[in-house]
């Protein structure tokens, strides 16, 4: 099927490949898989993490030392992350490298080993990245704030597992999981490079086509009953910080537009979002200052952090709520509106000039919508959201008796 400028195939296990040819010698080519951290049992938290850094330390043809090379010498960047629903594995390449890096990503995706040895080595990088997050609190917050959203929920627990987990996975455990959540139709292969679309179908055809279909039903539990909650914790650190918000749209509801306008109208990355302007320019409070919006599969979660001398956190709190109130219940004028929309239009442009930002983003919106929506369509569903309906939302989101609110602070 052809989605211009996109061109889509399915293969007959179920793996999807979508292709945009550019201009320009970097290609960009990533693997995204439908598993995450909320796919893990209690028992398994941190495993989803775990096997994507595990992933590059052997395959049946090549050892750890190998499969890093086999990209790096000729200077592609190879990387992967997790989140709580996904797992991507991709590289940044010259063209003339597509090959060599079609095959690699397959090999360890498909051919991992998990040695012993690189597993007792890789717990420790783990650990050590744990460790590391527990040193920045702006950072630790938010993994904290998670489990008040969703308490008792795989959403809540942390994507990096825990020392004492981690400690007593095995080969067993790992190669478990992969059977269990790594199905091929919940996979998707995304490239974007100059490269035409024929060449690309026929090798990831040979490197991903040909695998064994593999099936997932899967048992993702929607969070239950949620409750808000205040809570400070002591964090021996020079500055206080805090994060508040509530849960949010999940990404197939009609309202996740909306919401994503709002969130980027209060602490979007501009200089003139109306936090920073609230609580940075005219009162000189927060260094950092931020509000996101995560849209997930059957939920969706929203947050307001910020970091600011102790003394201060009372003020922040009292300027945040207002401008929240503000959004409630005073529409937004037209030339307001109009300038809401028309930042987002330009900020999202430029990030698709990234092409490995587009590689990615192509790729997960064909995993979840099974459709790429083209910048042209975004802006259209952009210009089409009405004042009246950001109220709607923001009378649900921020709903005052539905925002939790997370401190760490020295007493």
């Amino acid at each position: 099927m052809i989605n211009d400028p996109y061109r889509i195939h399915r293969f007959g296990n179920g793996i999807r490949l979508v292709h945009r040819q550019i201009n320009g010698p970097v290609a960009h080519f990533g693997v995204i898989v439908n598993a995450g951290s909320r796919d893990e049992t209690p028992d398994e938290q941190g495993l989803a993490h775990f096997i994507e850094h595990m992933i590059f330390k052997g395959t049946l043809k090549r050892n750890s030392f190998q499969v890093i090379n086999s990209l790096e010498n000729v200077g592609a960047d190879m990387n992967a992350f997790t989140t709580k629903e996904e797992t991507c594995v991709y590289a940044s390449f010259l063209s003339q490298h597509t090959s060599r890096t079609v095959e690699v990503l397959s090999d360890i995706l498909f051919n991992s080993t998990f040695p012993d040895e690189e597993m007792k080595k890789e717990r420790s990088v783990i650990i050590d990245e744990i460790n590391s997050y527990k040193d920045n609190p702006s950072e630790w917050i938010h993994d904290e704030f998670d489990e008040i959203l969703f308490p008792g929920h795989p959403l809540g627990m942390n994507i990096l597992g825990t020392p004492a987990k981690l400690k007593k996975y095995t080969r067993t455990d790992l190669v478990s999981f992969i059977g269990r959540t790594y199905a091929t139709d919940r996979m998707v292969l995304s490239f974007v490079g100059n490269v035409p679309f024929s060449k690309i179908l026929k090798l990831t055809e040979k490197y991903f086509g040909s695998m064994a279909e593999r099936s997932f039903s899967s048992s993702r539990q929607s969070p239950g009953q949620y409750l808000r909650s205040h809570t400070t914790r002591k964090f021996g650190r020079h500055q206080a910080h805090l994060i508040l918000g509530n849960r949010a749209y999940d990404y197939l509801h009609p309202h996740r537009i909306q919401m994503a306008l709002l969130n980027n109208m209060l602490g979007g990355p501009s200089m003139n979002s109306i936090l920073n302007l609230a609580l940075r320019e005219k009162h000189g409070i927060a260094y950092n200052l931020e509000s996101n919006y995560q849209p997930l599969s059957d939920t969706g979660l929203f947050s307001i952090y910020l970091g600011t001398d102790e003394k201060m956190i009372e003020k922040a709190i009292e300027l945040v709520e207002k401008e929240l109130k503000l959004l409630r219940t005073k529409q937004l004028g037209t030339n307001r509106m109009k300038i809401a929309r028309e930042q987002l239009k330009g900020q999202l442009a430029i990030s698709m000039e990234s092409m490995q930002n587009e590689m990615i983003t192509a790729g997960k919106s064909l995993l979840v919508y099974n459709k790429i929506d083209t910048l042209e369509e975004i802006i259209r569903k952009l210009d089409a959201v009405q004042p009246v309906q950001l109220m709607e939302v923001a009378n649900k989101v921020f709903d005052p008796d539905s925002m939790s609110l997370l401190v760490f602070n020295h007493q």
